[in-house]
């Protein structure tokens, strides 16, 4: 399994971590601490020495920040988290004021006084964040400081988990569609026509994209913890340990990247500010620590990796086909398994289901890892956006109710991400319209043709109208960019309220609606869809693109209100049912496929 459903056993401890962090903060001079959920890379995704989010606060996830004072604790969490964050962070030690961009000054403000100071971790925060933040409260009178060690750290002590250690191995050519000398000089052009001289790397998937690495630091995504300088001339330097290194991608690195320790990165970043350069650094992915540590050096730019990494290469592209092609038929599989066992009176619980879904997509014999933790929410369970499934939560999939099962795999061709909601038993009428008002914006999404310069934000009302039109939403993105054998969400791309990077062609990205109805059920339904080339239709006078959908899997027809359909809207599921069937069924087996004809029959 590479999944696990421990529970946090350690949440009495919590009040007891949190009066340790105070007594350390009168100790500071401090009236208050940040600590958000990233690491020093600013990550989603964090290996267990850099969880101290979920150590000082047992909330589990991947985005969040906790402010606490000496008197207060707030904790910060996005619509995805609302419910979780109350349920793992309960008995009063904590409040919810909202997201932490919003709220967080507001909040601080409200607790402190003029003349106050709040510490953070100058490697913890990005220049944007701390500058807006520290704006904000100097009209108060009160100070941000950075702190010279991590006071989390200070408490947590031994017990911290050790940095990770293993193998860096080489994502080879006929994968990556493209040799890192050519990256590197993709690179190296966008610095010179810039005028600059150097460009700091600080996201771990930027870094294994460029050289053509992967590895394990972080569970599900497999990318190597590192920090990289590339010089707008010469051979960039990637700080990691030698030994970690395999031969293969040490062969492969060899003569067009020099291998420096991570302890050299500050030496390496001082001598570039002595000598004047100016330095590219993303504030808005960059850790603090660097523009303090460049100087005049510091020059605010984008990372250039991720508009590169963002648009897949032909390579890239026929893997992701492969990959979702594979992966259709195991989560086919899985959902003929699980409708023949519920048929059967079999008991299911949450758990159950992840590990049979997983044994399907090890099957293959291909799965490198799962993309994260699948989502495998009963009735109520299904509400809380980002459930993770522990043993002391576990609940047994019962008729009357829907099972959202949102889970994705990572093939060395590519990366997936789906969600399907499925009626165990009789759906009710409510269930039904609802989750037919989600299908129709997943539907209006992946029929959408758009002229370039297009923005995610554009394209965001599709999914919501039908909803709108009901009173209803839901308070999450609507997709999220997906890299190729690497982070199941990457940027700039998505489809969301803010999201003001324009949508172009070879780019992957989920198409997502949802509704959740806290206490009772959750619908989501999710694909993932390629950005095509721009063409003229008939009789136009301007080009448009669209979106080929990647994932091949049938949506629940049982769920289905069809006279809620448009006859194009009707035409799509049909269509895409047909696909499904006649690119999937030569992949199963004879039972399998007799289930899968009937699933994707035509409305």
């Amino acid at each position: 399994m590479f999944q696990t459903f421990d529970a946090p056993s350690d949440a009495a401890a919590i009040p007891e971590r949190i009066k340790r962090l105070r007594v350390l903060l009168a100790d500071e001079g401090l009236a208050a601490l940040l600590l958000p959920r990233g690491d020093e890379h600013q990550g989603e995704y964090v290996a267990p020495c850099s969880e101290r989010l979920r150590w000082l606060t047992g909330f589990s996830g991947s985005a969040g920040l906790v402010a606490v004072t000496r008197r207060h604790a707030g904790l910060f969490v996005d619509g995805r988290y609302t419910v979780q964050a109350r349920a793992e962070c309960g008995g009063g030690l904590f409040e919810f004021p909202g997201l932490a961009r919003t709220g967080l000054p507001g909040w601080l403000r409200g607790k402190l006084k003029s003349g106050d100071t709040v510490g953070f971790d100058p490697w913890l925060h990005t220049v944007s964040e701390i500058e807006r933040l520290g704006e904000t409260l100097k009209a108060a009178g009160i100070a941000l400081k950075p702190t010279r060690r991590n006071l989390v750290d200070a408490i947590w002590g031994k017990e911290r988990p050790r940095p990770p250690d293993g193998p860096i191995v080489p994502h080879l050519i006929r994968y990556a569609g493209r040799s890192a000398e050519s990256k590197i000089a993709a690179v190296q052009k966008a610095l010179k026509e810039a005028g600059q001289d150097a460009v700091i790397l600080t996201q771990p998937d930027s870094v294994c994209w460029l050289f053509n690495i992967r590895g394990r630091d972080v569970a599900h995504n497999p990318v190597v913890l590192a920090f990289a300088i590339v010089p707008a001339a010469g051979k960039p330097e990637l700080f990691v340990a030698a030994g970690r290194i395999t031969r293969e991608a040490q062969a492969q690195l060899d003569g067009a990247v020099k291998i420096s320790p991570p302890a050299a990165l500050r030496t390496r970043v001082q001598a570039l500010r002595k000598a004047g350069r100016r330095v590219r650094l993303d504030a808005d992915r960059g850790a603090w620590w660097f523009v303090r540590a460049l100087g005049k050096s510091a020059v605010r730019g984008a990372d250039p990796c991720v508009p590169m990494k963002a648009i897949k290469n032909a390579t890239e592209i026929k893997g992701a086909r492969t990959a979702h092609i594979r992966d259709g038929a195991a989560v086919v599989r899985f959902l003929a398994w699980l409708d023949r066992a519920v048929a059967t009176g079999e008991e299911i619980d949450e758990i159950g289901a992840v590990r049979a879904l997983e044994a399907q997509r090890a099957g293959s014999q291909a799965l490198r890892e799962i993309s994260f933790d699948t989502i495998s929410g009963s009735g109520p369970n299904g509400a809380i956006v980002h459930y993770r499934v522990t043993e002391a939560s576990n609940r047994r999939l019962k008729a009357g109710e829907l099972f959202l099962l949102d889970s994705g795999a990572q093939y060395l061709e590519g990366t997936t991400d789906i969600t399907r909601t499925i009626a165990i038993g009789a759906p009710s009428d409510e269930m039904r319209e609802r989750f037919t008002l989600v299908l129709k914006g997943h539907i209006s999404v992946a029929m959408a043709r758009f002229p370039k310069g297009t923005r995610g934000i554009d394209l965001d009302p599709f999914a919501r109208r039908a909803l709108w039109e009901h009173g209803l939403d839901y308070d999450h993105g609507t997709g999220h960019g997906v890299g190729s054998y690497l982070s199941v969400h990457e940027g700039p791309q998505s489809i969301s309220r803010a999201g003001m990077a324009a949508i172009e062609p070879g780019m992957i990205i989920s198409n997502e609606p949802g509704y959740y109805k806290e206490g009772h059920y959750g619908i989501r339904i999710e694909n993932l869809v390629l950005v095509t080339e721009p063409v003229r239709p008939d009789g136009g006078d301007r080009d448009v693109m669209g979106f080929e959908t990647l994932t091949l899997v049938p949506i629940d027809r049982r769920l289905i209100v069809k006279a809620l359909l448009s006859p194009n809207e009707l035409r799509w599921i049909d269509t895409y049912h047909a696909q499904v069937n006649a690119v999937i069924g030569p992949e199963v087996d004879a039972p399998t496929l007799r289930w899968l004809e009937a699933a994707t029959k035509p409305l």
